[in-house]
């Protein structure tokens, strides 16, 4: 299997709306509603799972996909640790981005599935 990162530069280049949040600001709480996945265009984001923290991302990658794939609530909480810019991607957009680019879907499963190994411990 690759290993080679997900491109998200489609989602990056495209017209879709931008978020901002400022450092510290929580982008959503564990328990909030879920609707989109955030790609993060510049900055870096705190991923927190109970009281411990899971990830801190940067520019390129995202988080929140278990939204796309299911409709429970958020199961972590994601806090700006400097000032981002976020790219959010609904079903309907990511929907959009599969027809367009098939492979699209098997790269974003990879990495699914690459994160629930990650937190089993298995690499």
């Amino acid at each position: 299997m690759s290993q080679k990162p997900l491109d998200f530069s489609l989602l990056l280049k495209s017209k879709l709306p931008r978020r901002s949040f400022v450092a510290d600001e929580v982008i959503f709480r564990e328990g909030d509603k879920a609707e989109a996945l955030f790609v993060i265009e510049k900055g870096q984001v705190e991923i927190q799972g109970g009281r411990r923290v899971v990830a801190i991302l940067g520019p390129g990658e995202f988080f929140g996909e278990m939204s796309l794939v299911d409709p429970a609530p958020r199961s972590g909480t994601a806090v700006a640790v400097t000032d981002v810019t976020l790219v959010p991607v609904s079903e309907k957009e990511l929907l959009r981005i599969v027809g367009e680019t098939p492979s699209f879907a098997l790269d974003l499963m990879r990495l699914f599935v690459r994160r629930i190994r990650a937190r089993d411990g298995y690499y």
